[in-house]
């Protein structure tokens, strides 16, 4: 029996058995009796991981990544479409396929790989270069996990690197940020600070330049208004000049012809009288001349004097008028610099004094806690030193506790303590004092039974003595004092 199987769009085919070597690969094809057919879904999925990463400053964040992953469909440019496809769809086929249907074993696969290198590449790189790199970083996560997932037929068809995110307890993005703020306010508040400085300042000098401007130009003003009153003067003079020479010369013509006329009527007297007439019109033609040129001297004798006093005074006015705005600006702006200068003195010390007085604090407070620390150490070596001493001595006494005991005791003085407290408490009481001995002293040639045989006869006086002065008997297990016949005979 065969059937005929066609794949979805988002499907493939992957048929083996009878007439196949390896796995046929197809969209649709008829399945023969001893062969098998799966379908597997070719379609992307996304996967959303949030990698807990280090830097290599050991800084811990969280980086959230989106993937698109898919079985390898897409060809690059050069490469054979066909043999390409066949590959990549092979790979998956056989290594991803018996995993499909997106189950958890597969997504762990896939989780795995990524998070394995964006941790490797993140571990490699300092916060900084992360941050301020993240496409850097993005686009050699892509390389390197697109480098293990071909070996699985798989493809990134998508990568997108979230928004870095601090962990709970490293707050990194979080205080650079508020360092950021911060100094962005800073550089504000700088800027608004110099802004008004430099306002404050270019309107005074604009105050300054526009009251001397206005000194000049009324300065230019009244010199121009002399030179014009002047220029006119000279013109009038001028024109009175020229009309007097006019008048003149008109009468010289009527004279001219009142004398043609007395020559006319003359006759004999024309040479003298016409002399005569000549002589007195030149004398007057040239008085008139005299007069003309006195009139012209006197016009520029005074059109100079008026040009030079009006000249002086507006030059006075203007040069006093300049030093006075000088002087004033002056003022203002040594006024404005001594109290910037005052104000700069006084944040200064105000600094300088907090300063101060915060060294003081952080240096006894060190001061404090050093000493502290020092005497924390101190202790702690002693007790070190002790303990080192105590295991020492009781690994020397093999362990013997009670021995060590007596040591510390002998070594501390206690015995001698108690023995001094005992004499005060029996100073003044007057006790029986017994002497005795176990016999003669052994000589050189005593053997060792002799030796034995001493330190037994010593045990009997001793009780005895103890029981005379304290009335207290030896426990049975040393023994029994002999009764008082019994020590008689």
């Amino acid at each position: 029996m065969a059937r005929f199987v066609v794949a979805g769009a988002s499907e493939c085919l992957a048929i083996t058995g009878w007439g196949i070597d390896d796995v046929k690969l197809a969209k649709k094809s008829w399945v023969w009796v001893g062969q098998q057919c799966k379908k597997f879904d070719i379609s992307p999925e996304n996967y959303e991981i949030n990698v807990q990463a280090m830097s290599s400053e050991k800084l811990l964040f969280s980086l959230p990544i989106v993937f698109s992953i898919g079985p390898k469909i897409k060809r690059h440019p050069g490469e054979d479409e066909a043999e390409c496809d066949e590959e990549a769809l092979l790979l998956y086929a056989k290594l991803i396929a018996p995993l499909h249907e997106r189950s958890g074993q597969f997504i762990n696969l896939v989780k795995g790989v990524i998070e394995g290198e964006a941790r490797v590449l993140a571990a490699s790189m300092t916060m900084e270069e992360i941050f301020q790199g993240t496409k850097v970083f993005q686009k050699q996560v892509f390389e390197q996990v697109q480098l293990d997932l071909d070996k699985f037929g798989l493809f990134i068809y998508n990568a997108n690197v979230k928004q870095l995110v601090d962990v709970p307890g490293h707050e990194y993005f979080s205080y650079l940020g508020q360092k950021k703020q911060q100094q962005a306010e800073n550089q504000a508040k700088v800027a608004e600070a110099e802004a008004r400085m430099k306002g404050e300042i270019g309107a005074k000098e604009r105050e300054g330049l526009t009251l001397q401007n206005a000194a000049k130009v009324d300065a230019e003003t009244k010199v121009l208004s002399v030179r014009q009153q002047g220029v006119g003067r000279k013109e009038e003079t001028k024109v009175k000049a020229e009309v007097q020479v006019y008048e003149n010369e008109r009468e010289a013509e009527i004279a001219g012809a009142q004398a043609a006329l007395a020559m006319k009527k003359a006759g004999l007297n024309k040479q003298s009288n016409l002399a005569e007439v000549e002589a007195v019109k030149a004398v007057a033609i040239r008085e008139a001349e005299l007069q003309m040129e006195v009139e012209r001297k006197n016009a520029l004798r005074l059109t100079e004097k008026l040009k030079a006093e009006q000249l002086s005074h507006a030059t006075v006015q203007y040069e006093t008028q300049v030093q006075d705005s000088n002087a004033a600006l002056y003022n203002r702006q040594k006024a404005a610099e001594a109290s910037l200068f005052e104000q700069l003195k006084s944040a200064e010390a105000r600094k300088a004094q907090a300063d101060a007085k915060f060294f003081e604090q952080k240096m006894a407070e060190d001061a404090t806690l050093y000493a502290k620390q020092r005497e924390a150490e101190a202790l702690a070596m002693v007790g070190k030193a002790k303990a080192q001493y105590v295991a020492s001595m009781l690994r020397a006494l093999g362990g013997n506790y009670n021995a060590l005991r007596d040591y510390l005791m002998i070594d501390g003085g206690i015995y001698e303590e108690m023995a001094r407290i005992n004499a005060s408490a029996v100073s003044g009481m007057q006790p029986k004092i017994s002497i005795w001995s176990n016999g003669g002293a052994a000589g050189a040639g005593a053997g060792a039974m002799q030796q034995a045989a001493d330190v037994y006869k010593m045990p009997p006086p001793l009780l005895s003595t103890v029981h005379e002065q304290t009335g207290m008997h030896p426990p049975a297990w040393m023994g029994y004092l002999p009764k008082e016949g019994a020590r008689a005979n």
